[in-house]
């Protein structure tokens, strides 16, 4: 098979042809469908995230159909269409994964960081962490396996539709996929974008938000939450001084930069600072069920395996509205 893989932080991907592999005990094999373009995925080819397992093969917000059942696999079905996450693999048995919280797992496994993801044709995955899918579109689909469970669940610890009005600082691919959920369930939308991209404020408008500016810009009235997808760090302090005593500011991504020092009178007034940690299952079943109800339409940019690169530069560079999705 074909695919794209990384064999060193900071290098280009590399095209090769590897044979497809077969799904061990509790796993399946797929053909990859779609793979959507991820910045976390860049983070693991610029080196951002260090403990990649290399070779690696890129990619976890992937659609697929199921070619083959490995041992002890009886709840899903060759031919089934399924998504594969970011979250690749859990222990099962530790305090968390005990509780309901197996996103913070000390054993868990990623799909496309410490096992293969979907820059591929085939893949294989843990069949415990494979949802299953009534997705027609496997290209507009993918962006849900990541940007939108992420999203979501950042929307759901920052209180979910309780706040009225809800800023979201970084507008790319999770944010285009949850304003459109807060604005079916009522919430005013704030958009903070880098500064002067006029494009990404006219689409966050054209999508629902009352309101879209530039990122150091104060809205106009007090936000009563925030979620920010942008990686930059100093943007935790201006959000929390958008935000009013009593809200809360939520950070989605998995790496960002530096946060630099900011006055005690940002947090005070009982306002939270907290991170999102990767995804669980409830949060995807959850999700990818409440996705067609509302219903979430994605906006995507479709490219050939072997233009990995060109899509994770165009990401890079900021040259996406939506989501890039890789379609082998």
């Amino acid at each position: 098979m074909r695919a794209m893989r990384l064999h060193a932080p900071g290098q280009p991907l590399v095209l090769e042809r590897i044979p497809r592999p077969d799904p061990g005990p509790g796993e399946v094999q797929f053909r990859v469908l779609a793979c959507g373009v991820c910045r976390t995925d860049l983070h693991v080819v610029d080196g951002e995230l260090s403990e990649p397992t290399l070779p690696l093969i890129p990619g976890h917000e992937i659609v697929g159909d199921i070619t083959a059942l490995g041992q002890g696999v009886d709840d899903l079905q060759v031919g089934q269409r399924v998504g594969v996450p970011w979250l690749g693999g859990t222990c099962g048995a530790c305090e968390y994964c005990l509780a309901g919280r197996e996103n913070l797992c000390p054993q868990a496994r990623f799909t496309g960081y410490t096992r293969d993801g979907g820059y591929a044709e085939y893949g294989v995955a843990d069949a415990r962490y494979c949802f299953s899918l009534d997705a027609e579109d496997p290209q507009a689909a993918a962006p849900l396996l990541c940007a939108g469970l992420i999203g979501y669940r950042t929307w759901r610890l920052a209180g979910g539709e309780q706040p009225r009005r809800l800023g979201i600082y970084g507008f790319g691919a999770a944010a285009h996929i949850l304003v459109q959920l807060a604005v079916a369930k009522g919430q005013a939308v704030y958009a903070f974008t880098r500064p002067g991209d006029d494009d990404a404020q006219a689409f966050a408008r054209r999508l629902g938000a009352v309101w879209a500016g530039d990122s150091d810009q104060a809205p106009p009235e007090p936000l009563d939450a925030a979620l920010l997808f942008a990686p930059v760090g100093e943007l935790i302090p201006l959000a929390l001084s958008q935000v009013r005593p009593g809200g809360s500011v939520v950070s989605g991504g998995i790496h960002m930069s530096d946060i630099p020092s900011f006055p005690y009178r940002l947090l005070w007034q009982e306002r939270s600072l907290r991170s999102v940690a990767n995804l669980t299952r409830r949060d995807g079943e959850e999700f990818l069920a409440l996705a067609p109800r509302v219903p979430i339409l994605t906006e995507t940019r479709a490219y050939p395996l072997e233009q990995a690169n060109q899509a994770l530069d165009d990401l890079r560079q900021g040259r996406l509205s939506g989501a890039a999705v890789l379609m082998p």
